[in-house]
């Protein structure tokens, strides 16, 4: 039996002003708190400094959607994990597909964002996942594998046994596709043995990896009831507090 905690974290994208975003932790209060779960809501900068003041005594953690890889600079437009460590945020996105294809990261840009997280004590959400045309051409698996070793390399085992890798097949965000959970646990484990090669079995045992891709309440039980599935990384479902709180819940 797995030892790894799961970890059920909203992805906001590009919603929720201040006030939207105080109104929402305070409908999740209390409720999405589940004992043995981790719940986290990965916010748009300008509402991180309301949403750790507002999580100030309960469970849930703040995590913000991608970090600039230098601790300053002329870097228009950019945040650092010096900032963001100050706000007193837990996590940072790093390379969601959205990142990749609007803003041409590429896995070294990826990789150089992980290595700064962890130069500022934040702990990376870093995504992986195939187009719609590499899955067709059979690729899956040899495209996870290239952005997991590209991401991880330079870390050591410690920090990528800290590491939530997120499992996000591109053509199913925002599309209401999904994987079904049955090939969503055939990658995620093979995303756990490429990290076992590149570290040992004791490391990848203890990196939790989620599967994300229009996860929805009714579906998120059967995803965690796969061997390898420790969580979920949710976009639209994760903008309502009922929908919040019940992903959260279905994680136990």
């Amino acid at each position: 039996m797995s030892t790894r905690k799961p970890i059920i974290a909203g992805n906001w994208k590009m919603f929720k002003t201040i006030s939207e975003a105080k109104q929402f932790v305070e409908a999740v209060k209390g409720e999405a708190e589940v004992d043995g779960v981790e719940s986290v809501i990965c916010a748009p900068y300008t509402t991180l400094p309301a949403l750790v003041e507002a999580v100030q005594g309960t469970s849930i953690a703040i995590g913000a959607q991608n970090v600039h890889f230098e601790d300053n600079g002329a870097y228009t437009g950019e945040i650092s994990g010096l900032m963001l460590k100050e706000i007193g945020v837990k996590y940072v996105i790093i390379g969601h597909s959205e990142r990749r294809a609007y803003f041409a990261e590429t896995d070294e840009i990826v990789n150089k964002k992980m290595h700064a997280a962890f130069k500022h004590n934040l702990l990376p959400i870093v995504c992986v996942g195939e187009k719609l045309e590499e899955r067709d051409a059979g690729q899956t698996k040899d495209v996870c594998k290239t952005q997991t070793v590209g991401a991880l390399a330079g870390l050591t085992a410690a920090q990528v046994a800290e590491t939530v890798i997120a499992y996000e097949p591109i053509w199913a965000i925002g599309t209401g596709k999904s994987s079904t959970a049955a090939d969503a646990q055939d990658v995620i484990g093979y995303i756990r043995s490429i990290v076992a090669e590149l570290y040992d079995q004791t490391t990848a045992d203890a990196v939790r990896i989620q599967y994300g891709g229009s996860v929805k309440p009714e579906t998120v039980v059967e995803y965690m009831g796969q061997t390898d599935i420790d969580g979920a990384l949710v976009g639209g479902a994760s903008l309502e507090p009922a929908s919040y709180i019940a992903l959260v819940r279905g994680a136990k």
